[in-house]
């Protein structure tokens, strides 16, 4: 096949907005499960079309099948009116499909066109890469994606790596681009970027499938939005300019949704958590941490912002005993904590909620009660004279099931097949119901539903009301910019500043700040409005 890699046909007046790709009735099972039951869908020229629904719903299983990675039990697909059956990725992307995955897929030590060229038939025996690298800038240009081709991959942002990725498919003539959770690892201002990059596509006939589930962004960028729920279809290209946010909510999860948080004003108390000049390596043994300094008080919620991979993970593990510092000091209402264990931290009150709920916060195979008394086991009353008391650990299980809303048949289910929002339910009720004065979250809402965030957000402001001091690690600035106190942004494991957001509301100021010190720039470098104060 000759690939077509800079000319695009632009689709007539009469073209736009006609059908380009109709999916009917497709089925697709796995061992235990319908992910697509008798699903519809459908893809316009010249438009973008959320496909908005929670961890689940079946919208990447979905679009796998659109993109030749899956094939379905049943139902048909056609692309401009004609049947096909794709059997590869390849066969999609000769019918103009292609797909930028959540995880990118590229070779680090390889340079941008040499990425771009992985793959293709030609050239096959010689490249010209200062013609190729001509052609890949051309191409950056005409559709805003700036980035050097000559660059290898490593050097480059992940916002940079991202647009990458979408030149490859660009480069092999792709008029249909399936985006995958586009914005989980991308600052504002990388967001917007990406929003024009993408409105830049459709004026040039290109459609969008946008697979998300934050509903601000798809109500943003969206020209019709279909919703998902437990592998079916609940609302078929809606008109984004017609609906709302709650309606989109309701449409997911089945219920109504409150989307205005009950944070009620509070002085904080005694400084609970203190961190001074920390310095802790990665497991590839490179600098993680460079010389990080924060304080929590008791009855705060201190919000750590930035990108994926600066140092967050790390951070939270120096603190809750799972990685050793290699210089600084912590200190837990003034008692030493430096280079503790992590029972050490229990047995004072620490709660963790890891950012990997199965394979660092729960044990898979065991039970809901095993794993709820993981951090009490030890204790009375559910030990009694260095013995377990299963019928008081199960009582205690059947408690917490209550109490937390875990759905889940009983107590004695293993926890690898319960959904993520009642796995992270499960972690919270162990963590929270020790009546913790610290409690450190890492991405306590990462996939999940609107409805499960409703939740684990109503849990953290119960705590903060209890005063505990909480420990709000997130990429999600929106969820970190209406739940914390205070606010300090990492970059490359050096906090940029600290923000005191107690009295400020969440305006487009504070958003704009927050991003640009999530990409580098200390706070005392930007020009800062009454709303965003150095504390």
């Amino acid at each position: 096949m000759e690939i077509n890699q800079t000319e695009t046909t632009i689709p007539s007046i009469e073209e736009k907005g006609s059908l380009f790709v109709e999916m009917h009735s497709i089925v697709k099972r796995f061992p235990g499960v319908l992910a697509n039951d008798h699903m519809d869908f459908d893809v316009r020229h010249s438009e973008i079309h959320a496909l908005l629904g929670e961890n689940g719903a079946g919208k990447s299983t979905l679009m796998n099948i659109l993109a030749g990675l899956y094939q379905p039990e049943s139902g048909v697909i056609k692309v401009k009116g004609n049947e096909v059956k794709f059997t590869s990725p390849r066969d999609a992307i000769q019918a103009g499909i292609g797909m930028v995955h959540q995880h990118f897929m590229l070779v680090q030590t390889q340079t941008v066109t040499e990425n771009i060229q992985l793959g293709l038939d030609k050239p096959r025996f010689f490249m010209n890469l200062r013609e190729l690298d001509r052609e890949v800038a051309g191409l950056s240009e005409r559709f805003g994606l700036k980035v050097d081709p000559r660059a290898k991959i490593w050097q480059l942002s992940v916002g940079e790596q991202q647009r990458v990725e979408i030149l490859k498919m660009l480069y092999r003539g792709t008029d249909i681009l399936i985006m995958d959770e586009p914005t989980a690892v991308l600052a504002p201002q990388e967001i917007n970027d990406l929003f024009k990059t993408l409105r830049a596509m459709v004026v040039e006939g290109k459609s969008i499938i946008f697979i998300s589930h934050k509903l601000q962004e798809v109500m943003a960028i969206a020209d019709r939005i279909t919703v998902l729920r437990k592998g079916r279809v609940t609302a078929a290209g809606l008109d984004a300019k017609q609906t709302t946010r709650p309606e989109l909510a309701r449409q997911m999860v089945g219920r109504e949704v409150i989307f205005q948080l009950d944070k009620k004003p509070k002085e904080p108390g005694k400084t609970v958590l203190q961190v001074n000049d920390i310095h802790a390596e990665n497991d590839k043994g490179l600098h993680a941490l460079n010389g990080v300094s924060l304080n929590v008080c008791a009855g705060e919620i201190v919000g750590v912002a930035g990108v994926a991979g600066n140092g967050q993970r790390e951070l939270a593990q120096v603190i809750t005993g799972l990685r050793k510092c290699t210089s600084g000091e912590i200190s837990l209402s003034g008692e030493k904590l430096t280079n503790r264990s992590a029972l050490f931290g229990i047995l004072r009150g620490i709660a963790h909620v890891p950012e990997d709920r199965t394979r660092v916060g729960t044990a898979p195979d065991l039970s809901v009660t095993d794993n709820v008394i993981m951090k009490q086991y030890r204790l009375p009353p559910i030990a009694r004279h260095g013995m377990l008391s299963m019928p008081v650990a199960t009582k205690f299980a059947n408690q917490l099931k209550a109490d937390y809303d875990i759905i889940v048949p009983n107590v004695e289910t293993p926890v690898r097949l319960l959904s993520g929002g009642n796995l992270q339910r499960v972690i919270l009720a162990r963590e929270i119901s020790g009546q913790p004065s610290l409690l450190v979250a890492v991405q306590p809402t990462r996939g999940l539903d609107v409805g499960a965030i409703e939740g684990v957000h109503r849990l953290l402001l119960a705590q903060r009301e209890a005063g505990a001091a909480i420990l709000l690690i997130s990429e999600e600035l929106e969820e970190l910019l209406s739940l914390s106190d205070r606010v300090f942004v990492i970059y490359e494991g050096r906090i940029m500043g600290e923000i005191n957001i107690r009295t400020s509301e969440t305006t487009d100021e504070l958003i704009e700040t927050v991003g640009l010190m999530m990409t580098g720039t200390p706070l005392d470098q930007i020009h800062t409005g009454e709303a965003v104060r150095n504390v």
